[in-house]
């Protein structure tokens, strides 16, 4: 069922309250971590307990920890070891409450069908993403307290040196792999299925780089279809007022360029771009199970577990993967 709000209240509080004591030593080190709440949101808003959550980027596995501890079956890929993992040992930690189970893939997202078990295609209920910002993510710092140098130094802002990443390629390379990338999410996706990409746009040498815009035209072209547009709060409210928590670099970047007469203000929210997977092309005949009898209703039901996720059948019987 879609969430009815535009506007999600996903920071309630800070990101680091959100990730304590659900997260293994470590996570804190990638550089573009989703805020959980933004996770938790779009899958309370868009499954339901027993369904099949997919991140083709996972990073640490924010969205695949949230999944479990929603009673969500979860699965993840990612290009980095290092990350990878941690995503393992995070899925392992959230498991133990025994509502869902998750798995980790080590791969590039561009061929996440070659890995995945075939059996999986056509059973994803949800994907939950976002695509790398490269250069414009900021890190973290620590200070002279810390480190006893003068000023401030610099850490944890790089997804990986390896420069086949794709957190190194141009904003045009990056967008054509990510519509590589939807269109693999797009053969795992039940009919009916929905893919939510949160996002923001960033500057480049003074030029703002509408990333929202792309990765919506991005969608399109992998056969997804819009379906909505929300903004996913980074900011606390409190007294009806916003609350912001920003970087350290985030209000370096303001107060350098308001002082050059550029009116930046510190970002308060992620765009949420919300597609579904057509139920069927068009035109195409409406499926009959194999029996001939009930309609195809393209919502999967649950069957024996394969390859330690569940295939399933649709109320009608046919089979989806």
């Amino acid at each position: 069922m879609p969430s009815p709000e535009s506007v999600w209240n996903t920071a309630p509080t800070s990101a680091p309250a959100q990730r304590r004591g659900r997260y293994v030593a470590g996570s804190a080190a990638h550089p573009a971590k989703m805020l959980p709440g933004i996770a938790a949101h779009a899958i309370r808003a868009y499954t339901r307990p027993g369904d099949l959550v997919l991140d083709p980027m996972c990073g640490i596995g924010t969205t695949l920890v949230e999944a479990i501890r929603l009673g969500r079956n979860a699965l993840g890929v990612e290009y980095e070891a290092q990350w990878s993992n941690l995503a393992r040992l995070n899925v392992a930690a959230a498991e133990h409450d025994g509502r869902a189970t998750g798995g980790v893939h080590r791969g590039d997202a561009r061929e996440l069908t070659g890995f995945i078990p075939v059996a999986l295609r056509g059973t994803v209920d949800l994907v939950v993403t976002s695509p790398p910002y490269g250069s414009s993510v900021h890190g973290q710092v620590r200070s002279s307290r810390e480190t006893g140098e003068r000023g401030v130094v610099k850490k944890d802002f790089r997804y990986s040196q390896d420069p086949a990443n794709l957190a190194h390629v141009s904003t045009d390379r990056l967008l054509d792999a990510f519509t590589e990338i939807l269109v693999q999410c797009r053969i795992m996706l039940r009919p009916g299925g929905t893919v939510v990409v949160t996002t923001r746009p960033w500057r480049e040498r003074g030029e703002l780089v509408d990333l929202p815009s792309a990765v919506l035209a991005a969608g399109k072209a992998a056969g997804l279809t819009p379906t909505e547009r929300c903004a996913a709060l980074l900011a606390g409210i409190r007294d009806s007022r916003l609350v912001a928590r920003p970087s350290f670099f985030q209000m370096k970047n303001v107060r350098d360029a308001r002082r050059q007469g550029i009116p930046l203000a510190v970002v308060q929210h992620e765009d949420v771009l919300v597609f579904t997977h057509p139920a069927r092309p068009l035109g195409a005949r409406e499926p009959e199970s194999a029996a001939g009898g009930e309609r195809c209703d393209g919502r999967p039901r649950r069957t024996p577990a394969v390859g330690g996720f569940r295939s399933r059948t649709c109320r009608g019987g046919c089979h989806h993967g």
